[in-house]
Order: structure tokens, then C-alpha cells, then sequence
């Protein structure tokens, strides 16, 4: 790839031609999008249109159906309302209901217990059809028998208590009938209604069942499109029909929201709830899929089909393949036919190319060639021999300039030597001291940066800082220079930090005219009791490594160097024996890798704890653990910020305090 764009780079024929045949593809891209955008359009509303009408055609016949069960159930109970006198002429009824409808699974009369004398508790004129197997002779038997019992009180069933609660006929939510005596079970859903005495009062409740085997397969059979699918759903959201047959019955519509919440199927669930019909375009199961559902009749369920985005646009994407394919080659021919006309024009151009590289190659005094020509390129071949003149004078400038570059340079690392000897080097440890162990390190991001630290004993305390100026470079290294000499001047008459911060910021505010700034946290540690005193200017709050890993907590203060009135306020902690006071800058929270991830306090935290659980929490090996984990996470990334850290250890046991 590169080899291409650099060919392209030198080809002013091949730039030229792709100029023209980019603005040849721009106009037919937008005119193309236009028609594409229509076209789409028109494929989309057609889809609507086709899966509506399957829907409209299914809700129909459902419909159909549903409205023959509840006609014949209706006219049945009449003739029992009729005659609830003679139970053995239910049988008959209950018989006749599944006679001469083929659609109908089964049909009970069910009385209240005891509602007639001589047949005991129960009575349920119970018929059903008994379905023949595929090699027996065509066609079903039906079998009637007294369908009560106390191993089924049908009196305490959903169906029987859902007519005579609700005093109206009702469709009860489809369920699986399981018969025992022929091992086999069936999906079918009821439809019920209260029997009423010439007393008002229930005497019991006539329900007629349908199977739904024959819409489960009427369902599964709707494909609009090659890979589309169905599926329905009952009032709970419960499958009925799923092209993965395991889900049906077991699962709902919102079982797969509650491992990986999904707010598009969460919707489109309640919506076939409510028995809304309509359309959503989403992903459902991983694919961009249009959905369109309604509901089907009186039975609570709501049937949806699912189409794949790729199967309603498979005819237009190919026929925008084929387009798009015409268009591109013709875009190459014309790009051909383009460089070809372009080189030939440009063939003067390169041999004055030829000799620019020769006097840029070190041979200012070589001739360049005499074009007669009065346009653009031989505008060109009389300004190449000018510049050649001017060539000369050039070189001789800048090696003048060269010299100045070394000698900056070489300034540059003398005062990078110098800010570094102003920090301190000599660090305590045990056993030249007993009550406390310090280390510190600082990376500037350039040859010279703009954090500091600091630290002194006086009167038996530590004074101790750490800081981070605004900006890089030169300017940062000056305003660090001075704010480390204004934190010792003032240091050493205030024994409060918050006194000294506040007499720094006045100071360095008023001379502040450019406006830079400096984060910065100073602390006074009492040695003898281990009593902190500290103050923080806007600087990133310290860990404390001891007995476990906390912040120390900061008020929030504005940098040092912005409003000279500004009181800065004075916090307090009580340092126990073995804790370490971990101070960094942000270089640290914000090192990025290549991928311009940061660092991030998170996992200064985990190299904190991992210290501890090592017993690494002494100064000069957290901070060596911290320097191997940024410089691990930030690999070969170049480095963006100062890094600066400090560490200090209380060590005085509470027997000497």
C-alpha cells in the first residue's frame, strides 16, 4: 500500500486523473445515493405491505375459527340452560359440540358438586376426540366419559373458576392438555361459559377447547422471505411458536432480557402484551431484522414475523452490486484514459524534474534544461533556475544556522544539569535515620521539565512539598526553579502549610504575568509524634500504604499562582509507624500507552496493594514497583508528561512517641 501512495506521489499524470475521476465519482455516488435512498424505500414498503396482509390473512382465519367455537358452545348452552334437569342428556350435548367440527380438541359440561343428588360430588360430561394414528384408518373417534373425579376436581381449574368468577364467557391462556391413557399432548386453548340457572345463580360452566397445533404449524409455515421465521406469544409473553423449539412453553420474550438487557425486545414484548399491531425495525438475536405483529382474535396471543434485513433487500443489494460494479469500471477506464493524455503533456516536466534532482543531489552548478515553452512548465524550468542561484546562499545560512541549534542544545542539557542538582539527592534511610525513610524520583517529559519536590528537617519536623507547573519545556523549568526556592525562603519562617501556601501564591501570583500556574502539595510531618500538618493546592491527593491503602483526604483549593487573595486551608492526619506517604504528579495517573489509554488511578491502587501484600511499602521500592508498572503499561509510547514521585516512611514505634 505504501509503495502505491508514494507512485501516486510522484505521478503528477496519476494525481491528476484521480482529481478528475474522484469528482466524476462524486457526482455519480451522490445521484446513485439518491436513487438507492429511493429505491430502498419502495423495497421496504413493499415488505410492509406483504408481511401485513399474511398477518391480516392469519388474524382472519384464526378469527374464523374462534367465532364458530364460541357460536357453537353459545347454542349448546342454551339447550342445557334448557334442560339442567337430566344429566345423561349432557353427554349427548357434550358429544355433539365435537361432532360436526373438526377444529375442536375437546368440550366439558361441569356442574357445581353435588348439583345433581344421584351422581355424587362430581359431574363433567367430558368428550374428547381421540386422533388416529397415520397408518389406521382416516379420521377420529370421540370419546365421552364422566370427566370428574378426586384426582382431577375440575371445580378448582382455571377454566371452571374463570367463567364463574367472571360471570362472562372467556379464552383462557393456551396451555399443553397431556393425556394420559394415550401418552400424547396437545397445545390448545379454551373457551368457557357460566351455565345460569332459571335462580340467577351459576350451576356450572360449559368449556370447548381448540387445538393450536394447526396454527403452530399455520405459523411456522409464514416465510415472506427465505430466512424469516415466526413465532407467537401468549398473554405472559410465554413462546408458543419458536423456530427453536426448546423455548416454547419453557421460555418468555423477556427471558433473553435478563441476562443481556435489551430495551428493543423489552418493547416489542409489552407491545404484543397490550395486543398492539404494528412494525419495528431491530436486532433480534444479532441480526438487523424488520418485525411486524399483531394480535390473533380473542385467544390473548399475538403472532409476530420476523424478517432479516438482508433477505427484504437481497433483490435491491445485488442490483446495487451490479451498478456500483458498471460504475467502477468505467471510472477505471476513464481514469486510463486520463493518465495516458496527462503523461504525454507532462514529458517536459520530468526532464526538468530529472534536473532539479541533480542539483539536489549536491551539484548546484548543473544545467538545467532550456524548455521553450511559454506556459506553466516553462514558468517553472526560469523559477528552478533562479532558486538555483539561490541555493548557495542558502547553504551557507544554514550552516551558521546549524552551529546556533548546537550551541542551544548544548544550553538546553547545562540547564537540565542544573534543575536536577537543585533537587534534593541525599536521601534518609535506615540506619543513618530511625523516624522516617524517604525517596523520590523525577522524569521530565523533555530535557528539561516542569515538576519539582523538595524536603528538609528543621526543629525536628520534616518540610516536605510536591509540585507540577503548567505547561512543558523552558518556561515550565524557569517557574519550577522559582516556586522550589520560593517554597524554601518561606518555609523556613512558617511552620504552617497552609501559611506557607498562601505567602506562595501571593508571591508568585504577583509576578505571575503569563499566566502559568502550579499544583502543589505541602506537608509539615512532626517526627516525634507523627502528627501531619498539610495543605493541598489543587494537586492530586497522596496515598497513605500501611495498614491498608487510602487517600488522604483534600480540600479543594485552586493551584498556586492565580488569585493572590486566596486563603488556602490547613488539614491534619495522624501518621502511625510503618505508613508510607505515596506522592505523585499526574504524570503518573495520566501516562498513556500507544493506544491512548491512561494509566488511571486504578492501578496505582493495585500496585499500592500488591507493595503491601510484599512488604515492599518502603520508599525506594514502591516507587521502583510503580516505575516498572507504568513503564510496562506505556511500552514504546513516547513519554507525555513529568513523572515525579515521593515517598516517605514513618518509622518512630509509638514506645518512643
Amino acid at each position: 500500500m505504501s509503495k502505491i501512495v508514494a507512485y501516486i506521489r510522484r505521478k503528477l499524470s496519476v494525481r491528476v486523473g484521480l482529481m478528475v475521476v474522484v469528482f466524476a465519482a462524486v457526482i455519480f455516488v451522490t445521484a446513485l445515493s439518491f436513487l438507492s435512498y429511493q429505491a430502498r424505500n419502495a423495497v421496504r414498503q413493499e415488505a410492509i405491505s406483504r408481511a401485513t396482509l399474511i398477518l391480516d390473512k392469519t388474524s382472519l382465519r384464526v378469527e374464523g375459527i374462534m367465532n364458530r367455537v364460541e357460536v357453537a358452545t353459545h347454542m349448546t348452552k342454551w339447550l342445557v340452560e334448557r334442560h339442567p334437569d337430566n344429566p345423561d342428556s349432557m353427554m349427548v350435548y357434550s358429544r355433539g359440540l365435537l361432532a360436526n367440527t373438526p377444529d375442536f380438541y375437546n368440550a366439558s359440561i361441569a356442574f357445581e358438586p353435588n348439583y345433581f343428588k344421584d351422581k355424587g360430588l362430581y359431574y363433567s360430561a367430558y368428550s374428547k376426540k381421540l386422533r388416529r394414528r397415520r397408518d389406521s384408518v382416516a379420521g377420529d373417534s370421540i370419546r365421552t366419559i364422566q370427566g370428574g373425579s378426586d384426582s382431577y376436581q375440575y371445580f378448582y381449574m382455571d377454566w371452571y373458576l374463570m367463567a364463574k368468577l367472571l360471570g362472562r364467557p372467556s379464552w383462557t391462556e393456551p396451555y399443553i392438555d397431556y393425556d394420559a391413557p394415550s401418552g400424547t399432548s396437545e397445545m390448545v386453548t379454551s373457551y368457557c361459559e357460566p351455565l345460569v340457572g332459571n335462580n340467577g345463580q351459576v350451576m356450572g360452566v360449559i368449556n370447548t377447547s381448540l387445538s393450536l397445533n394447526w396454527l403452530s404449524q399455520l405459523i411456522t409455515s409464514v416465510r415472506p422471505y427465505p430466512h424469516s421465521f415466526s413465532m407467537m406469544i401468549g398473554r405472559g409473553g410465554t413462546y408458543l411458536v419458536h423456530p427453536d423449539s426448546t423455548k416454547i412453553i419453557r421460555e418468555t420474550i423477556f427471558t433473553h432480557t435478563l441476562e443481556q438487557p435489551d430495551t428493543a425486545i423489552t418493547a416489542l414484548g409489552h407491545a404484543m402484551q397490550r395486543g398492539e399491531e404494528g412494525m419495528k425495525r431491530m436486532n433480534l438475536y444479532g441480526i438487523e431484522s424488520y418485525v411486524f405483529y399483531k394480535p390473533l382474535g380473542h385467544t390473548g396471543c399475538s403472532m409476530a414475523i420476523v424478517c432479516p434485513e438482508s433477505d427484504v433487500f437481497s433483490g435491491f443489494n445485488k442490483l446495487r452490486r451490479t451498478v456500483t460494479a458498471i460504475v467502477m469500471v468505467s471510472l477505471l477506464l476513464m481514469l486510463y484514459v486520463f493518465i495516458r493524455v496527462i503523461s504525454h503533456e507532462l514529458k517536459p516536466l520530468r526532464r526538468l524534474v530529472k534536473g532539479a534532482e541533480t542539483i539536489a543531489s549536491g551539484q548546484f552548478d548543473a544545467q538545467l534544461p532550456e524548455l521553450q515553452r511559454i506556459d506553466e512548465i516553462g514558468q517553472l524550468s526560469h523559477s528552478f533556475a533562479d532558486m538555483q542561484q539561490s541555493i548557495v546562499k542558502y547553504m551557507d545560512e544554514l550552516q551558521d544556522t546549524t552551529a546556533q541549534k548546537t550551541s542551544i542544545e548544548r544550553d538546553i542539557h547545562i540547564a537540565s544539569s542544573i534543575q536536577m542538582g537543585m533537587l534534593p539527592t541525599n536521601f534518609p534511610t535506615y540506619p543513618d535515620r530511625d523516624d522516617v525513610q524517604i525517596f523520590a524520583s523525577l522524569v521530565p517529559a523533555k530535557e528539561v521539565g516542569g515538576d519539582l519536590f523538595d524536603f528538609y528537617f528543621r526543629d525536628e519536623k520534616l518540610y516536605f512539598c510536591i509540585g507540577d507547573v503548567s505547561g512543558k519545556g523552558v518556561p515550565a523549568s524557569l517557574f519550577m526553579a522559582v516556586t522550589r526556592s520560593i517554597f524554601r525562603t518561606v518555609s523556613a519562617h512558617e511552620t504552617m502549610p497552609d501559611c506557607i501556601v498562601t505567602a506562595m501564591n501571593k508571591t508568585i501570583a504577583e509576578m505571575n504575568k503569563r499566566y502559568m500556574f502550579v499544583t502543589l502539595f505541602v506537608g509539615v510531618l512532626d517526627l516525634h509524634t507523627g502528627h501531619l500538618h498539610y495543605c493541598n493546592a489543587g494537586h492530586d491527593a497522596p496515598l497513605l500504604v500501611g495498614q491498608g491503602i487510602s487517600e488522604l483526604p483534600c480540600d479543594s483549593n485552586i493551584p498556586v499562582g492565580f488569585r493572590p487573595q486566596w486563603q488556602y486551608t490547613l488539614q491534619e492526619a495522624q501518621i502511625f509507624p510503618g505508613t508510607t506517604i505515596f506522592l505523585f504528579t499526574d504524570g503518573l495517573t495520566e501516562a498513556m500507552n500507544a493506544v491512548k489509554e491512561q494509566f488511571q488511578m486504578a492501578r496505582v491502587n493495585d500496585v499500592a496493594v500488591q507493595a503491601l501484600a510484599h512488604g515492599e511499602q518502603q520508599p525506594r521500592q514502591l516507587i521502583a514497583l510503580m516505575t516498572d508498572a507504568v513503564s510496562q503499561f506505556v511500552g514504546d509510547a513516547e513519554q507525555s508528561d513529568d513523572l515525579t514521585m515521593m515517598a516517605i516512611q514513618y518509622l518512630r514505634s509509638q514506645e518512643e512517641q
